[in-house]
């Protein structure tokens, strides 16, 4: 596959990754205030975190509002990549420990994927990393 062709499915696949996951999965979180928060990270208890639930769920809601709008932006797309990737395996692995099973943990393993997909991949040449060129590890 040409390069360009390339470049333009990654500009398609990072916009409408990115602004679907702030939009449905971000904003009611980082709207949600201290109670979301809470609620989101007592998940960390999962991993043995058990101090500052608060600040884990606004970095849960964080990740997935901010980080998703860095990706579909493609603006420092490595490290929002790198906040969902995190943000996603807490919430497989939340599932999968709690006996959920595989198909209710599939969304959350799907979108990891993806964010795991734009950490090693990057922005592409659409992008605002490509334009700005701030660092080469945020380089495509």
């Amino acid at each position: 596959m040409k390069k360009s062709k390339i470049d333009i499915a990654l500009l398609i696949l990072r916009i409408g990754f990115g602004f679907s996951m702030a939009y449905a999965h971000g904003w009611g979180k980082i709207s949600g205030g201290t109670d979301k928060w809470l609620k989101l990270g007592g998940n960390m208890e999962d991993l043995g975190i058990t101090f500052a639930p608060v600040f884990w769920g606004f970095m849960a809601a964080f990740a997935e509002f901010f980080g998703a709008i860095l990706i579909g932006l493609g603006f420092f797309t490595k490290l929002g990549s790198f906040l969902l990737t995190f943000t996603m395996f807490v919430a497989f692995y939340m599932h999968i420990n709690k006996g959920h099973g595989f198909g209710d943990a599939a969304h959350a393993f799907d979108l990891m994927c993806v964010s795991v997909f734009f950490l090693i991949a990057g922005a592409g040449k659409f992008s605002l990393d490509n334009k700005i060129k701030i660092s080469k590890w945020l380089q495509s």
